[in-house]
């Protein structure tokens, strides 16, 4: 499984640069993104590169959303290519998981969220 990890504004954006999130490597992906979990709350997930996701990688990225949840953190997907989309679509994870065009407009988001936060306070 390739991926790339960097940090924008104490967010990190993990690029998924593998054209399959499939049984044949959520294993790996799942370690991989675990050590990323265990040192940030919140993340983002870009998978502009992904064109095909089946059940094992829909059931690690939904795994991720809610152990982030559990932290108190978020999980946020950028670049669904239309295959993706539609998938997400399909099983309604589109209702559950923020989706955006970029990362930067996901790293504000996060930004914003904390603003709100503070403001409620």
């Amino acid at each position: 499984m390739e991926t790339k990890i960097q940090t924008v504004d104490h967010v990190a954006v993990v690029t998924i640069a593998n054209e399959q999130l499939d049984v044949s490597n959520t294993g790996a992906f799942k370690t991989q993104i675990q050590a990323v979990i265990e040192s940030n709350k919140n993340v983002i997930f870009d998978m502009s590169a992904v064109r095909f996701v089946d059940s094992s990688g829909l059931g690690a990225i939904l795994a991720f959303l809610r152990r982030l949840h559990d932290m108190g953190g978020d999980l946020k997907l950028v670049g669904l290519t239309k295959p993706v989309r539609m998938l997400f679509e399909l099983v309604r994870m589109h209702r559950i998981f923020e989706i955006f065009h970029t990362a930067d407009e996901a790293v504000s988001s996060f930004g914003s969220m904390r603003a709100q936060t503070v403001l409620a306070a």
